[in-house]
C-alpha cells in the first residue's frame, strides 16, 4: 500500500510539473525589460517582455509581439533555452506511459513486478532529467537577457518553469525510491511447514498437501 501512495504521488508531481513545463515554454512572458521604473515605463511604451519565441511591447492600449524567427542570428542562450525546454516537454510523454503502465493496477500479457519495476524506473530518471532541462533553461535565459538588456523582473512563466521543474524533480526522485515487494511471493512464514515424523521442511504448495500430512 505505502508503495502505491508513493508512486501515485511522485506520479501526481511529475505530470503537474510537466504541465508548468508547457506552460512556461509555450508563453513569452519570461522576463521584462525596462530602463526605468514600471509606471514609467507603461506610460513610455517601454515595457517589454521577452520569451522563448517572441519579444513583446505592453502599453495601456496596444500589446504588440514581434517573433524571433532569425534563427541563425538569434544568440545561443535563446537557442539552447529552446531546445531544452522542447526536449523536456517532449520527454515527458514517454515517462508518463512508463509511470502509468508500472502501476499495480494496471496489468499487460506476460507482465510481472519485475518489469514494472524497471519501468517505473526509467520513468522516473526522464522525468529527472525533464526537471535537469527545464532548471538548465530557466536559469540561463534570465542571466543571458540581462547582460544583453537591463532586466527588470521576471515573468510569471518563468516561476510556472521553476515550479514545474521542481515537481518534476520531486516527482521523480519519489517514483525512483519506490522500492515495493513482489505480492505474488509467497511470505518467509508461510513457505514451510516441517513434517512431525521426517523433520525435513517441505514446501507449502497445496493446502489439500497439508492436511493430508496431519491426519498421518
Amino acid at each position: 500500500m505505502a508503495h502505491m501512495c508513493r508512486l501515485v504521488t511522485g506520479s501526481a508531481a511529475s505530470c503537474a510539473g510537466w504541465v508548468g513545463v508547457i506552460v512556461a515554454t509555450a508563453t513569452n512572458d519570461w522576463v521584462r525589460t525596462c530602463e526605468y521604473a514600471l509606471a514609467t515605463c507603461i506610460r513610455m511604451d517601454e515595457l517589454g517582455t521577452r520569451g522563448l519565441w517572441a519579444e513583446c511591447t505592453i502599453s495601456p492600449a496596444l500589446y504588440h509581439c514581434q517573433a524571433l524567427s532569425q534563427m541563425l542570428s538569434l544568440p545561443a542562450y535563446v537557442q539552447t533555452s529552446r531546445a531544452l525546454m522542447i526536449c523536456a516537454c517532449l520527454l515527458g510523454l514517454p515517462a508518463m506511459l512508463l509511470v502509468l503502465m508500472s502501476m499495480p493496477c494496471i496489468r499487460l500479457q506476460n507482465d510481472n513486478f519485475a518489469v514494472k519495476q524497471l519501468r517505473a524506473r526509467v520513468g522516473g530518471v526522464l522525468f529527472i532529467l525533464m526537471a535537469l532541462c527545464g532548471i538548465i533553461s530557466t536559469v540561463w535565459f534570465p542571466i543571458g537577457s540581462h547582460q544583453e538588456e537591463h532586466l527588470m523582473s521576471f515573468g510569471f512563466a518563468l516561476y510556472a518553469g521553476w515550479v514545474g521543474s521542481g515537481l518534476c524533480l520531486l516527482g521523480g526522485i519519489t517514483i525512483l525510491c519506490c522500492q515495493g515487494t513482489d505480492p505474488g511471493t509467497p511470505g518467509r512464514d508461510n513457505s514451510f511447514y516441517y513434517s512431525r515424523q521426517r523433520g525435513t521442511a517441505t514446501p507449502l504448495d497445496p493446502p489439500a498437501n497439508h492436511a493430508k500430512s496431519a491426519r498421518v
